[in-house]
């Protein structure tokens, strides 16, 4: 596992500086108020504002610290949608440091801190159930080897960026991913370069360039028509 350490973003959440990589897990100008604006706000909330689902199918791709994981679980909750939660991380974090991440804080709710160490030390490769409306099954994989007998209504694409991990951008690797989603299903990222929206409307999706969290111009969402 490459050498990661805490940071501290301007919304005073964490994130992870990757060594190797040069790179940041989440933006720097705020890691959880980033994630709730790209994942929650432009993803699960249009999701579900625009389409009548019974349940929300997801998968991400980076599952990384946990963050998106335990906030898209007590979205669950709150709005009592069923979601079943599929993540790819082909390098888990080690528990010293996933347990010092002070994303809990972040909540009102302070039990939040013992559902987000439920996440990281479930079982990889076996679905957890953590309550009515919230599963996870995590898998120590890249990608690029993900295989798939279902679809998905919504990919968090939470890889790192174009210029640290090019290979994750590859129009083989979108084309991939789109594969994935049902129809109406919804591909959602922070990045928004140009060839990946021409990459994105060249498997077929419809892309929208959206305004971007703060710190950053613009982010985009492709739907699959």
């Amino acid at each position: 596992m490459t050498e990661v350490k805490i940071i501290v973003t301007e919304d005073g959440s964490h994130s992870l500086y990757h060594a190797e990589l040069n790179e940041t897990y989440h933006s720097f100008h705020g890691a959880v108020q980033e994630s709730r604006y790209v994942f929650l706000k432009e993803g699960l909330d249009f999701l579900r504002s625009s389409f009548d689902l019974d349940r929300i199918r997801v998968l991400e791709v980076g599952f990384g610290t946990g963050l998106n994981a335990i906030l898209t679980s007590e979205w669950a909750v709150a709005n009592e949608v069923r979601v079943e939660y599929t993540t790819l991380e082909p390098f888990p974090l080690k528990s010293e440091v996933f347990e010092a991440l002070n994303y809990h804080e972040f909540f009102e709710d302070k039990t939040v801190k013992k559902r987000f160490l439920e996440l990281h030390k479930a079982a990889w490769e076996q679905e957890f159930l953590q309550n009515e409306f919230f599963s996870i099954l995590k898998l120590e994989a890249k990608l690029q080897d993900f295989k798939s007998d279902s679809l998905f209504d919504i990919v968090f694409f939470d890889a790192f960026a174009p210029s640290k991990q090019s290979e994750m951008w590859d129009l083989e690797v979108i084309e991939k991913t789109a594969s994935l989603l049902d129809s109406n299903g919804l591909f959602v990222t922070y990045c928004a370069k140009g060839q990946l929206k021409r990459d994105l409307k060249g498997v077929g999706l419809t892309v929208e360039t959206l305004p971007g969290p703060p710190g950053k111009k613009e982010m985009v969402r492709g739907v699959k028509c």
